[in-house]
């Protein structure tokens, strides 16, 4: 079905193929309204959802509605759908089905009448922050540009709404930017989260995605990784229910590769530094061969070498640490650079995406637009 023309590409309608400003162009993720139908045309024919991201053997369900003249939209069959590059497949319902990563656009047409939507095939991968989102500023919006472009789950590490994790901050400074992306988010809460007692509007705006309400730890997988969310601002200490919750987690989840992340960072060269407190969960995760940590809290970009719990350089079984709290709050700077970090970036917005492999990962942090500062990089899981 590839090779052939389609005729409303061809024909009166004269649908533009934008594939590569879709690329581009965060904007145009957005655009899933259906375009007006031209002079002399009863309708137009849409797909939804217009932009998708999949895994490799991963599914996703698209439609296709008929636009009348006066906006009214209506399911049509049958239906004859095609892709361009063959990153896709797609069969007679519209379910497209990832075979290698690429972009891909799936088309639907229905007589003279056509539509396509854009599918992503990637591989599995976690991209996020910490420290986002606040109404006095805009940095947010420039970071959740970001998540327009990259497929993955986005994953928070705290202070997601500023100044006090309310109800209305939620609704009016976070759920406008990183908001739209809370399908696919898994957060965990920082300390401004729990200057509302109980953090109880973030457990309400995320609901179980944020695991049991009151605990906000929880674990889950993707692809062949086992990734656990802790809460750092509640007791986390050797003994305490987390920690006791965390390693029977791990033990029950004897995976290759392992990832967790939480607010308070266990090394930083940041205003907050090392917080000795979190060393517990940290010796939990090394005890179980853990490969990765994220953190924020210190609005800073940083990467660790690998190390042991007491921070002693360990190239064999030791977990990186990535600080990325450059969500959208108010940057801070580098205090003091402590032992074996290995990167560090202030004064740079972005997120870090953490593309996660069979038995490897890499990780890229990916800055704001108009700002360059950059770092990358991959290594193979214990």
């Amino acid at each position: 079905m590839r090779g052939r023309t389609e005729p409303w590409l061809s024909g009166r309608s004269g649908i533009a193929f934008r594939v590569m400003l879709c690329l581009a162009v965060s904007a145009c993720l957005a655009d899933s309204e259906p375009t007006p139908a031209e002079p002399g045309l009863p309708s137009t024919l849409v797909v939804r959802p217009s932009w998708a991201a999949v895994q490799p053997t991963g599914t996703v369900q698209l439609e296709a509605a008929v636009v009348g003249a006066g906006g009214d939209t209506v399911p049509v069959g049958p239906v004859d759908w095609s892709v361009r590059s063959g990153s896709v497949t797609v069969d007679a319902t519209g379910r497209a089905t990832g075979m290698t990563n690429g972009v891909d656009t799936v088309i639907a047409s229905v007589g003279q009448l056509g539509g396509y939507g854009i599918v992503v095939v990637s591989p599995p991968a976690l991209v996020g922050a910490g420290d986002i989102a606040a109404c006095t500023s805009n940095n947010d919006a420039a970071t959740a540009a970001l998540l327009d472009t990259i497929p993955g789950v986005v994953f928070t590490v705290g202070d997601n709404a500023y100044q006090d994790g309310t109800a209305q901050e939620y609704a009016s400074c976070y759920a406008p930017t990183w908001g739209r992306h809370r399908a696919r988010t898994r957060p965990t809460p920082g300390a401004h989260e729990y200057h509302t007692p109980g953090a109880y509007p973030y457990y309400a705006y995320f609901g179980r995605n944020a695991g049991d309400s009151g605990k906000g730890y929880y674990s889950y997988d993707v692809g062949a990784w086992h990734v656990v969310a802790i809460n750092s601002v509640i007791s986390h200490g050797a003994g305490s229910p987390q920690e006791q919750w965390l390693r029977a987690d791990l033990a029950g989840h004897p995976t290759q590769c392992t990832v967790a992340y939480w607010a308070f960072p266990r090394f930083s060269s940041g205003v907050h530094g090392n917080d000795v407190t979190i060393t517990a969960i940290w010796q939990a995760l090394y005890d179980a061969g853990a490969d990765v940590v994220i953190s924020g809290h210190d609005h800073i970009y940083e990467r660790f070498a690998p190390q042991a719990p007491d921070g002693t350089r360990d190239a064999t079984r030791g977990i990186r640490e990535f600080v990325v709290g450059t969500g959208g709050g108010d940057l801070t700077t580098v205090v003091s650079v402590k032992a074996n970090s290995e990167v560090r970036i202030s004064g740079v917005f972005g997120v870090l995406k953490l593309v996660l492999q069979s038995t490897s990962y890499a990780w890229r942090f990916i800055p704001a637009r108009g700002a360059t500062a950059t770092d990358s990089g991959s290594a193979n899981c214990h």
